[in-house]
């Protein structure tokens, strides 16, 4: 499938552990996420290298995504045991701790493959990560290999740029900031803001 911007995103059902430390065998994305903005992303595995520090990032970026609405899941192929291992190991043993949002097992690989960020040899995840609207359509997608990780104040960044975008209806410019100038999509718009503007980009 590739590119999914602009697609309603997959949905699916699987056992996963929320945010409280609740196990379910039947969480479903689309009824748990409906009508809210959400961050979905992906991991290659529990107990790794690149993967606890994002982990833990998105942890501690969550009250930042909570005050902007959003829902924050993460996905990988481990089962819902290993998540619940994973919280309860400590994060100075290599665990990410009692993170506060839902991690899914995608033990089967049929959500990996839905958004089409399964590693074709690895048999894992990519680092993939999905800006997902209140309508439950991909905004915004970036995939990194798996020796890169992901820069979760950049999704909040996204979030905020379509947030202002859907508030407002201009458009953002390359490197906006949220309380930065938006620009109108038309030909004045543009020579408006650039000629205000070029000179920081």
């Amino acid at each position: 499938m590739g590119v999914l911007v602009s697609r309603k995103a997959p949905d699916f059902t699987a056992a996963a552990v929320l945010g409280n430390g609740e196990i379910v065998e039947d969480y479903n994305f689309a009824e748990a996420t409906k009508g809210k903005p959400t961050v979905l992303f992906f991991y290659p595995l529990d107990f790794t290298f690149v993967c606890p520090s994002e982990l833990i990032a998105f942890d501690r970026r969550l009250a930042e995504f909570k005050k902007r609405g959003v829902e924050v899941v993460g996905v990988s192929i481990d089962s819902h045991f290993t998540h619940n291992a994973w919280r309860n190991t400590a994060i100075n043993d290599g665990g990410i701790g009692q993170v506060g949002y839902t991690l899914v097992a995608d033990v089967k690989h049929e959500i990996c493959q839905a958004y089409d960020v399964e590693h074709p040899e690895a048999g894992v995840a990519f680092r993939g990560s999905f800006l997902i609207d209140k309508d439950g359509v991909v905004r915004h997608q970036v995939v990194n290999d798996l020796p890169l990780g992901r820069n979760v104040d950049e999704m909040i960044r996204m979030v905020d740029a379509l947030q202002f975008h859907e508030e407002h209806g201009e458009v953002c410019p390359a490197g906006w900031n949220q309380g930065d100038k938006g620009m109108d999509a038309s030909p004045e718009g543009v020579a408006k803001y650039l000629s205000e503007e070029a000179d920081k980009l």
